[in-house]
């Protein structure tokens, strides 16, 4: 028998393998997720970490969470505090050189009222992506969000004095349109100005043209001048925190091209400023004033008939440059300044024709004067007109090489002080101290006057005249009651019949009294005979 060799069967893998094996490819794939859905990370720097918490403060973009909080931390200097940000897969394409970020939180300024939201969630970070450049080593965040330097619409830098109140986020209106914000405010100190920074909302751009000028919107403003009393009420959010305004403040200038994206204007402290702008051609005179300039101030209107030609620029300009002595030989110079645009209705003026006929309007009689524009205020306004009977004037004569201008005196407040000085004067010269006397003197009668009616009045005669007079017209009543009761007494009996005989005589009178007054002679002549009988003839 044969011995067959005996064959064993290879192991086989026991189906408990499996779960460890496939917890490990499990493990794997969630360990690649994690590390394939994780950016990268990032380093933030602020001035301090108010409201941020590490783990729950939030990297958002149009609210959309992209990033978290990891890690909170003071810088090594201890001057700033560092935030480490991990960051969600994708975000890399964000985070450039220009990537801007900002805290959100609740904030009241003159937009209004924004980040009402993190009252309950509370604050967060908003990134905004950048556009070019490599990613620095940290970013820094600040408090408010930046300017807007994108979007539809036209970008305009608007240049200041110092002391313009114009802010970021202040409302830019078109004749009390809002139409755009003020995104951006700096100050250059090696020019000492304001720069702001504007955005125009389409399809409000349109509106600003070369010919265009900007002026500060205090809200509400009180003006007190040569022309009045002069109120501005603006809208309630320039109530609050101002604003800029633009337009072309005289209708009759044209609009010119329209502006483009980056142009630089002017920002003026209020309209008439910058409607003054527009007159850029202009002619400048002198006004060699004799008496006092009290009252008139620069920005005064100059005026013919009525209607402004121009402005005042300069009061005492040059008054004494030359020495004290000048100031008491020389009249006060008054430099204004005629705007032809103002009547032209046009942009472009024939300079050389107006001078030549503003010359021969002076060889015709054309003076300037004083004249109050205002008796509430006191302020004084330039006047031209045509005069008769003025002694002749060109304009050569010059003063610090500026034409002067001649002038004849007006009928403003100067005027009226002299005539008060007059009246103070003649006041003065009044002999107050003989009408004293004179006064005195008639008092002193008066009182001696007084006196003797006093003396009078006192005397009991005096008293006892009217209880005399009340007897003698009892004694009166007495005697007519006396008459009247005594019908039947021989008194009365002897008056009637004296009554009764002249009543007849009175009768028997009247027939020659009516004769003597138809015919006054009756008394020495008869009445006329009667007439001679006509004869007449015998009938048989």
């Amino acid at each position: 028998m044969t011995n067959t060799p005996a064959t064993s069967s290879a192991p086989k893998l026991s189906a408990v393998w499996l779960i460890p094996l496939l917890a490990l490819l499990i493990g794997a794939w969630l360990m690649y997720s994690n590390i394939a859905g994780k950016g990268p990370v990032i380093t933030l720097m602020m001035e301090n970490a108010e409201g941020i918490t590490a783990g729950k403060t939030a990297v958002k973009t149009r609210n959309v969470q992209v990033g978290l909080v990891e890690s909170v931390r003071l810088s090594d200097d201890l001057t700033h505090t560092l935030l480490s940000v991990q960051m969600q897969a994708g975000t890399e394409r964000m985070l450039l050189e220009d990537t801007q970020f900002w805290i959100v939180k609740p904030r009241v300024d003159r937009e209004g009222i924004s980040g009402l939201s993190t009252v309950l969630s509370g604050a967060y970070i908003e990134l905004l992506p950048g556009t070019d450049g490599r990613p620095p080593r940290a970013y820094s965040v600040n408090d408010s969000p930046p300017p807007q330097l994108t979007g539809d619409g036209l970008f305009l830098t608007l240049v200041s004095d110092v002391g313009s109140s114009v802010d970021t986020g202040d409302p830019v209106n078109y004749r009390n349109l809002r139409v755009g914000r003020v995104v951006d405010t700096q100050f250059d100190p090696a020019e000492k100005v304001f720069r702001h920074q504007l955005f125009i909302e389409e399809p409000y751009d349109v509106l600003v043209t070369q010919t265009s000028r900007f002026w500060e919107v205090s809200g509400m403003g009180f003006k007190l001048g040569a022309e009045g009393f002069e109120a501005q009420i603006g809208s309630l959010e320039t109530l609050v925190g101002g604003g800029v305004s633009f337009a072309v403040p005289d209708p009759n200038m044209s609009l010119g091209p329209p502006a483009e994206d980056g142009d630089t204007f002017t920002l003026y402290p209020d309209e008439e400023a910058a409607r003054r702008a527009l007159y850029s051609q202009t002619l400048d005179y002198v006004l060699m004033i004799e008496g006092s300039v009290r009252g008139l101030r620069p920005g005064a209107p100059v005026e013919y008939r009525g209607v402004r030609v121009g402005t005042v620029e300069t009061v005492a300009w040059g008054f004494g440059y030359e020495g004290p002595s000048s100031m008491q030989q020389d009249p006060v110079p008054v430099l204004i300044r005629l705007e032809p645009q103002r009547q032209a209705q046009r942009t472009e003026v024939p300079m050389s024709r107006w001078e030549t006929e503003i010359a021969a309007m002076v060889d015709g009689g054309l003076r300037a004067s004083l004249e109050t524009g205002s008796l509430l205020t006191g302020a004084l306004i330039v006047t031209l007109d045509f005069y008769t009977g003025v002694a002749p004037a060109t304009l050569e004569q010059t003063y610090r090489s500026v034409p002067v201008f001649p002038t004849v005196d007006g009928s403003g407040i100067s005027k009226i002080e002299d005539q008060i000085s007059t009246l103070l004067t003649t006041l003065n010269n009044l002999p107050f101290n003989e009408l004293a006397n004179n006064l005195n003197q008639n008092l002193e009668t008066m009182a001696s006057v007084a006196q003797q009616l006093d003396t009078l009045v006192a005397n009991p005669a005096l008293h006892s005249l009217p209880q005399e007079a009340g007897n003698s017209l009892i004694a009166l009543q007495e005697v007519l009651d006396s008459w009247r009761g005594d019908e039947n007494g021989a008194a009365f009996r002897e008056l009637q019949t004296t009554l009764q005989k002249l009543n007849q005589m009175i009768d028997r009178a009247t027939p020659v009294l009516d004769t003597l007054n138809e015919r006054p002679n009756a008394l020495i002549f008869q009445d006329s005979a009667a007439p001679d009988p006509q004869p007449r003839a015998q009938h048989p």
